[in-house]
């Protein structure tokens, strides 16, 4: 999460981080369906109209660092150096999400995610998203000059790369064994 620079914006990360590591805390300690929001709130010893000011529903609970993926994502295409290559820039960004998604006490988390069949239907709408999103910022480059469907083809690949390797027995050699082929299908689009 970029860190905000102002008192009250601190704050408000503060407050919103507090609520997010409550409400993880109750879903692992008593199951994902098994807590309500007001409980959460309550917890955090904040209002439930605060936690909804943070977060748009109970599964964003859960998927917290969603929009600094999705940022983080957009940001490895627009953010690269002049005449930098897009798809190593994708590679480093999907290396990063997926050493934080699997680092030590991530398991617990992910086993509740694959338990509860809404916590699977919000993750895969977060990652439609993820790759809309991502195949936007691709277009809009005239760097890069390629189609729509050839930026979401491409931005598709990517947000599926970091699915695949998440689950795979060695992360990091799976992103780099996918975006291999990514890399030949970016280089014949």
């Amino acid at each position: 999460m970029t860190v905000p620079t102002g008192r009250r914006e601190r704050k408000k990360a503060a407050t919103r981080q507090k609520i997010a590591d409550t409400a993880l805390r109750l879903f692992l300690e008593r199951g994902y369906d098994e807590v309500g929001i007001r409980e959460v709130a309550a917890e955090a010893d904040v209002a439930v109209t605060t936690l909804f000011a943070h977060f748009a529903g109970k599964e964003a609970l859960v998927f917290e660092r969603d929009e600094d993926f999705e940022q983080g994502l957009v940001q490895a295409v627009t953010s690269r150096g002049v005449g930098e290559p897009l798809i190593p820039a994708l590679r480093r960004e999907i290396h990063s999400m997926v050493r934080h998604c699997a680092a030590d006490g991530a398991a617990p988390i992910w086993n509740m995610i694959d338990e509860s069949p809404a916590l699977r239907r919000y993750g895969e709408s977060m990652r439609l998203r993820h790759a809309e999103a991502l195949a936007a910022a691709i277009a809009a480059d005239p760097e890069l000059a390629r189609t729509a469907t050839a930026s979401a083809t491409i931005a598709r690949f990517v947000i599926d790369a970091y699915s695949l390797a998440r689950e795979a027995a060695d992360p990091e050699a799976a992103v780099d064994e996918i975006f291999r082929m990514i890399e030949a299908a970016w280089e014949v689009g």
